[in-house]
């Protein structure tokens, strides 16, 4: 969730009232509550405010994502457990702590979460990062379902003097959500503000990304490579070093690359074998590393092989329907876990076999997620489906919302279309360099977000290279993010 989003979601929820109170008058702490009383640390850690540092501001966006699937995970109906989850954050600092602050004015922060509801995950990340707890008060007997001791005082947010502020150095939060309020005012004032920016960026970056094209081409024919991805959004100069290291590799261990073959490579967070038979270059590893896992490459075909006929077996199983990985931002699914899961999943199965028609259920997909909770349809059409769910439950929700399953599927289909229209029209029309969404956005919003830019007709925007997002942003090659429903 980015800041704006963030802070505009606060003012909706909470109409006027202080945000300590309105945490406090719920009985138990939900996901919502949990953002809000999160406030504290999104202002201290939001990648929004790293702007001028690249490598700190992708730490913490990447911890950010994981922290909020965590945080889903918690609030999944039926789950058991969760793996420990290490996370490292870079937190703004005002006040100095010359024992750990660096020079830039933020500290590492590095901590592990093991806990087993939301409202101790909240405080373990409070308290990780040493920031106030105070708005926490008596959410641990509300949290409970006990209301507060009897006489004991009811929690009220201190609001300071302005001057108190102008002499600590502390941040102002009405004044920052002020300011983002004005941030966010119109589409056409923030780009007249920042449109200078974006094409100065855009201009400096056109050699990178004519580098960028090079080495990608260059490497893909040496190697014979079929494609070459990044699962971050990593800046051009960035990846541009990713290749130059796997360049100076290929030319010292030509022996060791032959494996690499027919495969397509994603630089991402750990080296491996995805989900999706992809191979994974751990950026933070060292190139003795990257020989170790050329050398494997033969044993993950093996395994592969495996998990295709698992999921053919599933398939067989429950009537057809088709297992597939469907890969999201964040953590990559390694094929060793995939493999696990679907192992684990068809052992389930085979004591109680669902009673279904064989290829009834051919024109539908299913994927598999750990977990013990009630499967259900996704508004795409595919079933999400836990691994530890009782056989009897899934039969039968799998014959109550196949048809539903397939009218969302067309429905999912259609809208691609067009939604692709659009996007070609509306880059043309606006004379649009580039035009594209974040993965997270659905087809709905960015129809909606593109009509409404053919009917305001921004002229700040020809020749630039525009994503739609939840936020405004520049980034640091030019890019520009607008919010999808970005006001007028």
């Amino acid at each position: 969730m980015s800041l704006v989003t963030f802070l505009r979601w606060t003012m909706s929820r909470t109409s006027g009232k202080p945000v300590a109170v309105h945490v406090l008058q719920k009985r138990a702490l939900s996901g919502a509550d949990a953002i809000t009383a999160l406030r504290p640390f999104y202002f201290a850690v939001h990648p929004d405010f790293f702007g001028q540092h690249p490598r700190e501001r992708e730490v913490n966006e990447n911890s950010l994502k994981r922290l909020n699937g965590y945080l889903e995970n918690l609030q999944k109906p039926g789950f058991r457990s969760l793996k420990p989850t290490k996370l490292t954050f870079y937190v703004r600092e005002t006040t100095e702590r010359k024992d750990d602050i660096l020079s830039a004015g933020f500290r590492s922060v590095s901590f592990t979460l093991n806990t087993k509801d939301i409202l101790s995950t909240v405080q373990d990340v409070l308290r990780s990062c040493s920031l106030s707890m105070e708005h926490m008060q008596g959410l641990e007997s509300s949290a409970d379902g006990r209301p507060p001791e009897a006489g004991a005082a009811f929690y009220r947010p201190i609001r300071w003097d302005k001057t108190y502020y102008a002499f600590t150095g502390y941040r102002d939060p009405e004044q920052e959500l002020e300011q983002a309020k004005r941030v966010e005012a119109s589409l056409s004032l923030w780009l007249r503000n920042n449109e200078a920016e974006a094409s100065e960026k855009q201009k400096s970056s056109l050699p990178r990304r004519e580098e960028l094209k090079r080495l990608k081409t260059e490497l893909c024919n040496r190697l014979g490579l079929t494609d070459v991805r990044w699962q971050r959004s990593w800046g051009v100069t960035h990846r541009c070093s990713q290749l130059q290291s796997l360049s100076r590799f290929a030319q010292q261990n030509p022996e060791s690359l032959h494996n690499l073959r027919g495969h397509t490579l994603v630089f991402t967070d750990q080296s491996g074998m995805n989900a999706s038979g992809h191979v994974m270059l751990g950026t933070m590893d060292v190139h003795h590393q990257w020989a170790k896992l050329f050398e494997r490459l033969p044993s993950y075909r093996a395994l592969r092989q495996q998990t295709e006929w698992l999921k053919e077996r599933i398939s067989l199983l429950l009537g057809g329907v088709q297992v597939i990985h469907i890969e999201r931002r964040g953590p990559l699914l390694t094929l060793e876990e995939h493999y696990r899961s679907l192992s684990a999943f068809h052992k389930r199965l085979l004591p109680r076999r669902p009673a279904l028609h064989p290829r009834s259920l051919q024109d539908l997909a299913l994927t598999l997620e750990s977990g013990s909770w009630s499967p259900y349809l996704h508004e795409l059409g595919h079933f999400i489906v836990p691994t530890a769910c009782e056989t009897h439950q899934l039969q039968t929700v799998l014959q109550s919302q196949a048809q539903e399953a397939r009218r969302r599927v067309k429905r999912h289909e259609k809208l691609e279309v067009e939604e692709r229209e659009l996007v070609r029209w509306c880059q043309g029309e606006l004379a649009l360099s580039r035009l594209q969404k974040e993965p997270s956005l659905s087809s709905q919003q960015m129809m909606t977000c593109c009509r409404r830019l053919l009917e305001e007709r921004p002229v700040q925007l020809q020749g630039l290279r525009l994503c739609v997002s939840h936020f405004y942003s520049v980034l640091q090659d030019g890019d520009l993010c607008i919010p999808w429903d970005w006001k007028g």
